[in-house]
């Protein structure tokens, strides 16, 4: 939070120098200072929690008389880094209700199978003819990983194709895809507890979709690594 605030401070400090630079224009400061204030609003609010408006504004106009805060910096970090641990912990306890709801009512769906007791799901959505994925290969694939709402978090359509070390993945992607043949495509629907659970570059407890296509069942490792650790990086 103090981060995102320096950086609104610094971008609020450069458009009124840009605007003197131009001779032609007259910076408007009633209007810069409140789309800056619009600017740390609309930064202010996030899922289940935001701040008190009122008490926001009387600590800017108490900072800016030189005023004191009701907190120091120390007990500010310690009370935001609280609120922060129960935001993650709401966040992490909605999206696994999410997650088994959904597996839930998946099951049930036409050609969906269930392995792991339910927390791995797939549908087959083209058979293959060619070799098939061993435990432990690097089969080379196309690939799109999707939340429950449908967000895109990686894409192979962003690398191409991409050859992954199997035992490098999580256990639902490598569960999941082990049996494939060459040509074939399935969907993957993986609960969190064998994907990245509460850790990891995703929101916590996230149920992740997978569609996949494998092009090669078990391409050279050399660069299987690497890839993973790139579409890791490339979650969002």
């Amino acid at each position: 939070m103090r981060n995102m605030l320096k950086k609104l401070l610094a971008v609020c400090t450069c458009i009124p120098m840009l605007l003197i630079a131009d001779n032609n224009q007259e910076p408007d400061l009633k209007k810069l200072s409140e789309t800056f204030g619009n600017l740390i609003g609309r930064s202010l609010k996030g899922p289940g929690f935001s701040f008190d408006m009122e008490s926001l504004i009387t600590g800017i106009r108490n900072g800016a008389d030189g005023k004191p805060a009701p907190l120091t910096d120390e007990e500010y970090e310690k009370g935001m880094a609280q609120v922060q641990e129960r935001l993650l912990t709401h966040m992490a306890d909605e999206n696994l209700k999410i997650a088994e709801n959904f597996l839930k009512a998946n099951a049930n769906q036409p050609d969906v199978r269930s392995l792991e007791d339910g927390k791995l799901q797939f549908k087959i959505v083209k058979s293959g003819t060619g070799e098939v994925v061993p435990a432990g290969g690097s089969p080379e694939i196309n690939f799109t990983g999707k939340l429950a709402d449908g967000e895109v978090f990686s894409s192979s359509e962003d690398m191409g194709p991409i050859t992954l070390d199997l035992s490098k993945t999580i256990p639902g992607f490598s569960k999941g895809i082990v049996g494939m043949k060459e040509g074939e495509k399935r969907i993957l629907y993986i609960h969190p507890d064998l994907a990245y659970g509460k850790q990891g570059p995703l929101p916590a407890n996230s149920l992740l979709i997978f569609e996949v296509e494998v092009l090669k069942a078990n391409a050279p490792k050399e660069d299987a690594g690497k890839a993973a650790q790139q579409v890791y990086e490339n979650a969002h």
